[in-house]
């Protein structure tokens, strides 16, 4: 039985995991779970969670911006055939719904509190409008702010 092996620091202050089916992580993979089942699992356990294909430049452009807030993302790097199971939710924030346009099967795709959010457009955005922070206040992320 294998564990967690650790590969080391990036320069965003991340660390990578080689995750066994034989964890307990939340973040491990059970076999027997659909890739539908377990995007729904992830999006739930996590406050905020981006779903990014592989060297996605647009991801990393939503990492920087959610850590200059002081908030660090789970980041899941999908297959090619995975994306397509994405949920296509837009974010309500008060009365207003937020959508990019963006639609299942496209990533990267950012979830805050169990809610799609969209892509970097609607990140930018909701940031822009003043309506991230207390977005990320009210999912229990951030504790220390004055709004």
């Amino acid at each position: 039985m294998r564990g967690n092996s650790f590969y080391g620091p990036f320069s965003d202050g991340g660390v990578r995991l080689e995750l066994t089916p034989t964890t307990n992580s939340p973040l491990a993979i059970d076999v027997a779970e659909s890739t539908e089942m377990r995007i729904q699992r992830l999006i739930s356990e996590n406050p905020v969670v981006i779903f990014t294909r592989s060297s996605c430049c647009m991801c990393h452009v939503m990492k920087k911006l959610l850590s200059a807030i002081g908030v660090h993302p789970t980041v899941i790097e999908l297959e090619e055939d995975e994306i397509a199971a994405l949920p296509s939710t837009a974010a309500v924030t008060g009365d207003e719904v937020i959508s990019d346009g963006s639609g299942p099967g496209e990533a990267p795709a950012v979830f805050i509190g169990g809610t799609r959010v969209g892509g970097l457009e609607s990140l930018v955005a909701l940031h822009l409008s003043g309506r991230l922070v207390p977005r990320l206040v009210e999912v229990g992320v951030i504790t220390d702010v004055v709004l």
